[in-house]
């Protein structure tokens, strides 16, 4: 069963799949030069929810927090792709669903020397 982020309207409810903002996040992610793969972050294992690959989305009252894991291209600026990470996947999911986003938590596991 799929959790949803709801958000309450004058003439009812929104009701946005969670793997839907994670699929958006995904997305913005791979625009992004200098991000070489998304990776598996540990609570996806461990918690029992299936998730797009490296993306944990919350609702934590009226806004989302997002967590990334991914690993880095080599040669690359490690904390400059993450602010570029963070800038694209903020403007997107709150651009799509309308929900603001408080913060993007960018997990770098590792770097990645594929192209």
């Amino acid at each position: 069963m799929a959790d949803y982020l709801t958000s309450f309207e004058e003439n009812g409810t929104i009701n946005i799949a969670e793997d839907v903002v994670a699929a958006i996040v995904a997305d913005a992610v791979k625009e992004v030069e200098g991000v070489g793969a998304m990776s598996q972050n540990v609570g996806e294992s461990l918690s029992g929810k299936k998730a797009v690959r490296g993306v944990r989305v919350e609702k934590i009252e009226d806004a989302i927090n997002i967590d990334l894991y991914l690993m880095a291209r080599y040669g690359f600026d490690i904390p400059v792709v993450a602010q570029q990470v963070q800038s694209k996947v903020s403007d997107a999911v709150s651009g799509m669903t309308g929900f603001p986003v408080k913060e993007v938590n960018v997990h770098v596991g590792g770097i990645s020397f594929n192209e």
